[in-house]
């Protein structure tokens, strides 16, 4: 199927958004530790496949995740592909010190992609086949 192309979303309301969820990662990671962290990790995975391909935070600031190749919304095998990066970058924060630096590397290197990238499609994306768009580019059932 042919891969259409749109144009990114806006960098800062992706930013917003994953500062969002990234709130609700470190609630649910402080609130029961062991069972929070686990929490926590899950949602990162399959937080782009809710409804309309939008984690909460997406949801809040008007974005969504969608399907290049099918032209629909991302589902949760998608989120969890595209979000890989983001867990392991989470699961690397764990581990002191010497963790931290791996996470905040992982971190920096996908939003350098955000933002040097002409759809806006970081590696996550790439794999996943997916693409961030604000909401209503791409007339996808909710």
């Amino acid at each position: 199927m042919e891969q259409a192309v749109y144009p990114k979303a806006h960098v800062l309301n992706r930013f917003i958004a994953k500062l969002i969820d990234l709130f609700i990662v470190v609630a649910a990671d402080e609130v029961a530790p062991p069972v929070g962290f686990l929490s926590a990790l899950a949602y990162i995975l399959i937080a782009d496949g809710f409804a309309g391909g939008r984690s909460i935070g997406k949801r809040l600031v008007g974005l969504q995740t969608v399907r290049l190749d099918f032209r629909e919304s991302a589902g949760f095998r998608e989120s969890i592909i595209r979000n890989l990066p983001c867990a392991a970058a989470q699961v690397l924060f764990a581990v002191p010190y010497i963790g931290w630096i791996g996470s905040v590397a992982i971190l920096t290197f996908e939003g350098l992609l955000i933002v040097g990238n002409e759809q806006g499609r970081r590696l996550g994306d790439e794999v996943a086949r997916t693409q961030v768009l604000d909401a209503g580019q791409l007339a996808v059932p909710d």
